[in-house]
């Protein structure tokens, strides 16, 4: 909790007590028939505390007011997305659904910007391979990399009406709640409240019950009682082919589609170590009670990476070029003892074991670069790491890149070294060995263990079944293979589970002999670890979106107008073509330039309308259009940059490779500004 609210909040408890103590000292000496001086002096005291406390109530509130700023800021850019269609409700004429929405036309242009983006800051720069996986995945699929069996949040629902909210997400707007707007609330209560938000993804379902029961937490809209929490698979069931007896899902991640093919990826790129694979796709999560908008959705777009790499040698040849880099960094550490984000160096957070290793390292500054490229203010962008609580069992290191916006610290980027988890859950479900070699130079000696399956006696039993049943013993991992040779020395025979059966058979030790053996060795075989940056894109969008957004005063000062100011790369229209008036010679000069521009490959909008010049510039500015071409002559046009509203005169002829060559990035403004002479416009631009 920052000093300032803990001083005033401790100050104020103290006011309070003081106050009433004053009050019953005044009652007192009423009802004693004290003196009228007495009376009066102790009255007047009571008067100056009660002045006292409503100054402290008003810093308090002032501290805590920002939550009001922000909705009132975050209101403002969602009017102004929807009423220019960046995104608008889902099935709005039939009232929409809950946590769907379409992109209109800017928002698929940003959308469409971001991921070109995306591709040549990621896929191009790092030579990865890219793939395209169906977004129905098989079941047997989501059983291996366990999000059928966890894939869950905790519900809760109303006991009268059976309207379903997030367990989670109740508590944490009870909490939030009381330390924004509760001026009464005591240091103590709001640090337990502080404790709560940080410990409330390690909660029990019945950690989560016992706290809304003794928070008095009930239906938001009904004030009626809540059930006890209870898990809900997020991910949406379906079933594939008419028949019915194949269940699907809809993939929650695009990550399982690469993973599955690794083999055939791994040979694709020559058999060699490290290499990446990305995918950009749509993923579906069954959100029990969608909000935030844009943040929370059922439907949305992931970009992800899997980076494999040899578990052994976990460095990056191009780390060099990112170690350098400082920005604001969270380690597990500093959220531990109650401490803030603070600058750090990337190469001093990896040399110092902060950051597990080079390769994590490098991505998280590429993650870092490609979000300040985009536009993301570096000031409201931190790299929190996860605490244990949060990690996976088999996870080596995970940071989150988050970005501060209207509703908080929001996870945009998910940077995690998974180790070797999801390749192993897939080669032990499909029986498939999904394993990289490393050639020796010399053969090595090493004690191996040899699992060799006898096919004829598991053929006399097992039939048809045979090759199935001798791929499973073949995959058993090391500790698997000892404890059933243990098994088979003291009783004969063990149940054994053949994953791709669906089923538990009995091996008998005629079927199976298991030993270890010296054995020279021509290459090393091993299980490749994963690092893999996640990207959510509409998350990303929407932090831009209010990162961009601001309002400036219009010419004559009698309204406030809105402008996205879109870096080139990302604006959904790089400039607009206006004819000063309308007049058939501008026109056609406008119609040329325009031409000139789609063969350049810059999108851009021709606008002829007989509207202000002022008030169009208005509406692209809105748009977060960077460049406006303004035809005033048939020889030379006007440049105008958004945010500065500075004008050059360009001849008609150059003016398309300008705006080409600005938006690119090939050439900046300043040095269009420095080249080209000044123009300025008599007429009322806003």
């Amino acid at each position: 909790m920052a000093a300032t609210e803990e001083t005033l909040r401790k100050t104020l408890a103290e006011k309070l007590s003081a106050v009433e103590i004053q009050a019953n000292t005044v009652r007192s000496l009423k009802s004693s028939s004290a003196s009228k001086p007495d009376i009066d002096a102790a009255v007047q005291a009571l008067n100056n505390l009660k002045l006292e406390k409503s100054s402290i109530e008003k810093s308090l509130q002032s501290l805590l007011s920002g939550s009001d700023s922000r909705e009132a800021f975050r209101q403002s850019v969602n009017n102004t997305l929807e009423r220019r269609l960046f995104y608008i409700p889902s099935f709005k004429i039939y009232r929409g659904v809950a946590g769907f929405y379409d992109y209109g036309p800017p928002g698929c242009a940003v959308k469409s910007n971001v991921l070109a983006f995306w591709r040549q800051h990621f896929v191009l720069e790092e030579n990865m391979l890219e793939v395209d996986c169906p977004s129905v995945t098989p079941e047997v699929v989501l059983k291996a990399s366990g999000h059928v069996e966890k894939f869950t949040d905790l519900m809760v629902k109303d006991e009268k009406t059976g309207t379903c909210y997030r367990a989670d997400h109740l508590l944490k707007d009870y909490c939030n709640e009381k330390l924004q707007k509760d001026l009464t609330l005591s240091s103590d209560k709001a640090a337990e409240l502080k404790h709560v938000l940080a410990m409330l993804d390690d909660f029990s379902s019945q950690e989560l019950g016992a706290k809304i029961k003794e928070y008095g937490i009930t239906a938001p809209e009904t004030k009626n009682p809540l059930s006890d929490p209870y898990p809900f698979n997020l991910m949406f069931q379906t079933s594939i082919g008419p028949s019915g007896l194949a269940p699907g899902f809809m993939r929650p991640e695009t990550a399982q589609g690469i993973f599955v093919n690794f083999k055939d990826l791994y040979y694709y790129n020559g058999n060699k170590l490290p290499f990446a694979a990305a995918q950009i796709g749509q993923a579906f999560r069954n959100e029990i009670s969608p909000r935030q908008g844009l943040l929370r959705v059922r439907e949305f777009t992931l970009a992800e990476i899997e980076h494999f790499v040899d578990p052994e040698d976990k460095s990056h040849p191009k780390y060099a070029e990112v170690a350098d880099l400082e920005f604001f960094m969270f380690p597990r550490e500093e959220q531990m003892t109650g401490q803030s984000a603070k600058r750090i160096r990337l190469g001093d957070a990896v040399s110092k074991g902060i950051v597990n290793n080079e390769t994590l390292g490098y991505f998280i500054g590429r993650v870092y670069l490609f979000l300040t490229r985009l536009g993301i203010d570096k000031d409201r962008l931190r790299f929190r790491q996860h605490l244990a609580n949060e990690m996976a069992h088999y996870a080596a290191d995970c940071w989150d890149a988050e970005i501060e916006c209207s509703y908080g610290w929001i996870e945009c980027v998910g940077i995690a070294d998974r180790s070797a988890y999801d390749l192993r859950a897939h080669s032990e479900k499909s029986g498939t060995l999904l394993v990289a070699q490393e050639k020796f130079s010399e053969p090595k000696e090493v004690e191996k263990l040899v699992i060799n399956p006898i096919k004829k006696e598991l053929g006399l039993a097992f039939k048809g079944n045979q090759k199935k049943v001798v791929e499973a013993l073949e995959a058993m991992n090391e500790k698997e293979a000892l404890d059933m040779k243990a098994a088979l020395d003291s009783k004969g025979e063990v149940e054994f589970e053949v994953c791709t059966l669906g089923k538990t058979v009995t091996i008998n030790k005629n079927m199976v002999t298991i030993h270890k053996e010296i054995k020279k060795e021509h290459q090393r075989v091993f299980t490749p670890s994963v690092i893999e940056p996640s990207f959510g894109i509409g998350r990303i969008i929407y932090c831009l979106y209010e990162h961009t957004f601001y309002t400036r005063s219009s010419k004559a000062g009698d309204e406030q107008l809105n402008v996205f100011r879109f870096p080139s790369l990302v604006a959904p229209i790089k400039c607009t073509v206006f004819p000063l008036v309308q007049n058939q010679k501008y026109e056609d000069v406008a119609k040329l330039i325009s031409k000139s521009l789609t063969a350049a490959g810059i999108s851009h909008k021709i606008d002829i309308t007989g509207t202000s010049i002022g008030k169009r510039y208005a509406r692209t500015d809105e748009l977060g259009v960077p460049f406006a071409v303004t035809v005033d002559s048939t020889t030379s046009v006007t440049i105008r940059e958004r945010d500065s509203k500075d004008q050059v005169r360009v001849d008609v002829e150059k003016a398309a490779s300008v705006i080409r060559e600005v938006s690119e990035g090939h050439r900046t403004w300043e040095d269009v500004w420095s080249t080209f002479p000044h123009h300025s416009s008599t007429t009322a631009e806003d």
